[in-house]
């Protein structure tokens, strides 16, 4: 997922001070600073940015549609993944709250959208997918810990016969899945980080892993059930989507949003900010 710089809280906030004069927003001995002083240094600033998005989401709108249980399971995983980090988080990335990382969400799955519309599988394609790249789903549990050291300690108390969700009840730093003896529930391909992904695919059923290093720390894995993959004619719907979806390149967005923006006929009155869409459009715009 992008992130994106800027906020669309933020957007609403600088140009909705357009039409506000000059009535004070901070007053001074040395002067006051008016809102249209404030305007002005946050449209040099961040204008272009935030003009960009704004116009980006609105045309992408007309054509395309973001439900917001697609939304709202971008997000959930995101707080799944982070945990008690997740407001930390959106702060470090530059996010101004949760709304604002939402928006950021629906924009991208919009440019997603976009970018899908433009991939045709053949039917040969679509097989060779299906049967390389689509997984059954799984079913996992996890001990998250800091150290391999630590991860290491764990697997030879399970290996003396420990209680695997006693033991990550007790050590596993993810706060979400701690309590419920590590337990990740059922999930398919490219939903986990994909070191762990692959580890987990690897193991047979009730197998546990030995440390598994991801981003997050380090991982004991243990496989805890395995469905069997349906018959392509019963998949394909989903084999096209993750299809698309495994095919989405930053090329394949920007191209798409060109075609968008041109066929939108995209024109920007405001002289300051003319070239916002020149590396976009691969044009030159002059004031």
């Amino acid at each position: 997922m992008k992130k994106w710089v800027l906020s669309l809280v933020l957007a609403g906030s600088v140009f909705g001070l357009a039409a506000c004069g000059n009535s004070a927003v901070v007053k001074t001995k040395a002067g006051n600073v008016t809102k249209d002083e404030l305007y002005n240094a946050m449209k040099d600033k961040y204008g272009s940015t935030v003009l960009q998005q704004l116009t980006i989401e609105k045309v992408l709108s007309k054509k395309y549609t973001v439900k917001k249980s697609e939304v709202d399971k971008q997000v959930n995983d995101a707080k799944k993944q982070l945990g008690s980090s997740f407001d930390t988080a959106l702060q470090q990335y530059g996010y101004a709250n949760e709304k604002d990382f939402r928006n950021s969400v629906k924009v991208s799955l919009l440019e997603q959208k976009a970018a899908e519309a433009t991939i045709h599988p053949t039917e040969k394609q679509l097989k060779n997918y299906y049967n390389n790249d689509i997984k059954p789903e799984i079913r996992a549990r996890h001990i998250l810990v800091s150290s391999k050291s630590k991860a290491e300690d764990i697997k030879k108390q399970l290996d003396k016969g420990a209680d695997f969700a006693t033991l990550a009840k007790k050590n596993s730093t993810d706060t979400a899945t701690a309590s419920k003896g590590g337990d990740l529930g059922w999930f398919g391909a490219g939903e986990m980080d994909s070191d762990f992904e692959n580890a987990a695919y690897k193991l047979k059923v009730n197998e546990i892993s030995g440390p598994v290093k991801t981003s997050y720390g380090y991982h004991i894995i243990q496989l805890t059930g395995e469905k069997k993959k349906k018959p392509y004619s019963e998949m394909k719907k989903d084999v096209v989507k993750q299809y698309k979806a495994s095919k989405v390149t930053t090329e394949k967005i920007q191209s798409a949003l060109k075609k968008e923006l041109k066929a939108a006929d995209v024109k920007v009155k405001d002289e300051d900010l003319k070239t916002t869409f020149d590396s976009l459009l691969g044009t030159s715009s002059s004031k």
